[in-house]
């Protein structure tokens, strides 16, 4: 089967239809959480993204089926006085694992933030995704550190 991977257009409604079938299967997997996504967040999510002026996202379809998705957002690193990419959301449908869709996926995805001007993409991963981690390093990411001494980043947060 060919792959396709692609700049979500968030007008196309089977781009759309695909990215939050991709979400929500990913919402539901004990590492994004084990919950389905709200009726609420299936059907303003869409066009909240359109609306967000750095948000973009990439599909890989497997001839019609969607495969996988990414969610990134625009950022600027201060220290590099450059833009940068956060991969949000990461997400390879299990039928597809295993066949170098992420992989793939990847390397669209740096090849985008070259042509940006970026200077790094980002992700956050949980420790015991061990799946996910293997395939990041394989890609080359690598912990956050900016020195030995100082150690890794961590990734808080405070729900409102």
């Amino acid at each position: 089967m060919e792959l396709h991977i692609l700049k979500a257009d968030y007008r196309d409604p089977q781009h759309a239809h695909a990215l939050i079938g991709l979400l929500d299967l990913y919402a539901r997997d004990p590492m994004g959480g084990g919950e389905p996504l709200r009726a609420e967040v299936k059907e303003r999510l869409v066009p909240m993204l359109a609306q967000h002026p750095t948000a973009f996202s990439i599909l890989a379809f497997a001839g019609d089926e969607p495969a996988g998705l990414a969610n990134c957002f625009e950022g600027f690193s201060t220290f590099a006085c450059k833009p940068l990419v956060n991969i949000h959301d990461f997400v390879v449908s299990p039928a597809w694992r295993g066949h170098g869709v992420g992989q793939r996926m990847m390397a669209y995805l740096e090849a985008l933030a070259r042509e940006r001007g970026c200077c790094k993409v980002t992700l956050e991963v949980l420790e015991n995704n061990h799946a996910a981690k293997a395939l990041y390093r394989k890609c080359g990411f690598a912990d956050y550190r900016l020195a030995a001494a100082a150690g890794n980043a961590l990734f808080w947060q405070k729900y409102l």
